[in-house]
């Protein structure tokens, strides 16, 4: 039996890159699938291959950001799919800039997706999930907020702020049955990535021990295993994904 058959997963940003693998690798491993994210064409592109693999798999188009969104989106995954048991909280956005050079609204847009998204839908599954007794939250932060970056002080923030939040979660969650942890993915290939110019790709593989940029599927790989059995015992930790970029 697959590891995760007669669980629901929602799922945030899951029309493409790593929040389209990890839908697709959840349904691999018999989840079905609440995915939410801004674009409906897409996401529905991805509950159709959701579906091929035996999943139910529902699309609901929301912005992350908006203050009711994460209510609306369990209360529909609830209703539509009986429960809850696995929370990903992929969306995310980046508005790169220098410090000085920064606009407060590119700083705020990035906190508002990143960090308060992933608080609201936190908080939206918590009581369903202590009703349960039961839930995995999975987190997805980056390699960024471990060690920052130049150019990314608001995206690093947003991703320091998910760990922390992460870590605050799973003390008071812990004793109901639920575990939150988080991924930190460092160079994925994904359609944020592919706009590198070359000399910056050469120059990022260098300071990768395994030599090559991520797969979205490496990722959702770690969010299978985070989400099964096989991580009952495992809670208030970030799982770094980045070929060992970050030690």
């Amino acid at each position: 039996m697959p590891p995760l058959s007669n669980r629901t997963a929602l799922v945030t940003g899951a029309s493409r890159g790593i929040g389209k693998a990890i839908a697709l690798a959840l349904a691999d491993a018999g989840a079905n699938v609440f995915a939410v994210a801004t674009k409906p064409d897409l996401l529905e592109e991805v509950c159709v291959a959701c579906r091929a693999k035996g999943a139910r798999a529902i699309a609901h188009a929301a912005d992350v950001s908006a203050p009711d969104a994460a209510e609306k989106a369990v209360e529909r995954a609830i209703a539509d799919l009986g429960r809850i048991d696995i929370l990903v909280n992929n969306a995310g956005i980046t508005r790169d800039n220098l410090i000085m050079r920064m606009k407060d609204e590119d700083w705020s847009k990035v906190l508002d997706v990143n960090l308060t998204g992933v608080f609201r839908f936190l908080k939206a599954v918590t009581r369903p999930m202590m009703k349960q007794r039961s839930g995995r939250i999975i987190n997805i932060a980056s390699v960024v907020g471990l060690m920052g970056n130049a150019g990314q002080a608001n995206y690093a923030a947003s991703k320091g702020g998910v760990i922390a939040l992460t870590k605050s979660a799973a003390r008071e969650l812990g004793s109901r049955g639920i575990t939150v942890n988080a991924i930190a993915p460092g160079f994925i290939t994904t359609d944020m990535t592919a706009g590198l110019p070359e000399a910056a790709r050469t120059g990022l593989l260098g300071q990768i021990p395994l030599g090559r940029l991520g797969a979205p599927e490496d990722v959702a790989g770690a969010v299978v295993f985070l989400a099964s059995d096989a991580a009952a015992y495992v809670t208030g930790q970030v799982l770094s994904v980045d070929g060992g970029m970050y030690m």
